[in-house]
C-alpha cells in the first residue's frame, strides 16, 4: 500500500528555517446540506477566521452553493455519533495567500469542525486559472432551408490539397 505524504507536512520541514514562507493556497470545501442558508456565512467565516489570524490575504472567492455530490459521503454526526450519509453538499472555495504554517492550521481546524464534509487545500498559482466558457454558437435554420448532405468522394475526386488551399479552407472555417 502506498504511503501518503501531506504537502503540508513536508512543507513545514521546509519552512522550519527563519524565514516565513508565504504562499498562494486554494482551499475547495463541502459543507454538510443540514447548515441553514442563514447559517453558511457563519460557517465560511471559520475559514476566513483563521486565515486572517495569521495575516493571510485573500486573493479570490467562490461563495458555497448546494450541488449534488458524484457520489454518496458518510461522515460521522448527528446524534450517538453514527455515521450519516450526504448525496448534496454546499461547495466553495477561497483563494488566498499565507505561509505555510497558516494552511496547516487551516487543515487542522477544519478537520474537527462538524459543518465541513471534506476540506481539500493545495498549492496554486496568483493568477486566475479558470477555464473560460465560450457559448456555442448555433446557426439559425429557416423553415425552407434544407440540409444538405455530404456526399462520399470516390478516390479519384480525392486529389491531394496543397498548401494554399488548405490555409484558404482553414481561414474560412476559423472565421468569427
Amino acid at each position: 500500500m502506498a504511503e501518503e505524504v501531506d504537502i503540508l507536512e513536508t512543507e513545514n520541514v521546509a519552512a522550519e528555517d527563519d524565514e516565513v514562507i508565504t504562499r498562494v493556497y486554494e482551499i475547495g470545501y463541502h459543507i454538510i446540506p443540514t447548515v441553514k442558508e442563514e447559517d453558511l456565512e457563519k460557517t465560511v467565516n471559520d475559514v476566513r477566521s483563521v486565515i486572517e489570524k495569521s495575516n493571510g490575504s485573500f486573493i479570490a472567492e467562490g461563495a458555497p452553493s448546494l450541488t449534488r455530490l458524484s457520489y454518496s459521503m458518510k461522515t460521522r454526526g448527528g446524534a450517538g455519533d453514527r455515521k450519516v450519509e450526504y448525496d448534496r453538499a454546499y461547495f466553495g472555495w477561497i483563494k488566498f495567500e499565507a505561509n505555510v504554517s497558516t494552511a496547516s492550521a487551516l487543515r487542522d481546524s477544519l478537520k474537527v469542525n462538524p459543518n465541513f464534509l471534506r476540506i481539500l487545500i493545495w498549492k496554486t498559482v496568483r493568477e486566475d486559472t479558470r477555464a473560460k466558457m465560450k457559448a456555442p454558437t448555433l446557426r439559425e435554420v429557416k423553415r425552407g432551408d434544407t440540409i444538405k448532405t455530404t456526399r462520399v468522394r470516390t478516390p479519384e475526386e480525392q486529389a491531394p490539397v496543397s498548401e494554399v488551399d488548405l490555409e484558404k479552407a482553414l481561414e474560412e472555417i476559423t472565421k468569427e
